[in-house]
């Protein structure tokens, strides 16, 4: 009687491997106000538009001051 050989069950993930990982999907159950949810559902897109807008801003203000301070303007 010979040795019988051990079965592999470990999952191959490599390179080549086909192997679909399950995904998980996250469902919030909140009620919210039209304002809210028009926020929750662009802040995505607008929270770095805004944060930008307010460095520009910042800069643009900082620098008209400076300016100011340099030719005398008051």
């Amino acid at each position: 009687m010979s040795k019988q050989k051990k079965k592999r069950n470990k999952q191959y993930t490599g390179a080549g491997s086909n192997a679909v990982r399950p995904q998980t999907i996250r469902v919030e159950a909140v009620q919210r106000n039209k304002a809210q949810l028009w926020w929750h559902e662009r802040k995505r897109v607008l929270k770095p538009a805004l944060i930008a807008a307010a460095v520009i801003t910042i800069v643009i203000w900082l620098l008209f001051e400076l300016l100011s301070l340099v030719f005398g303007g008051r």
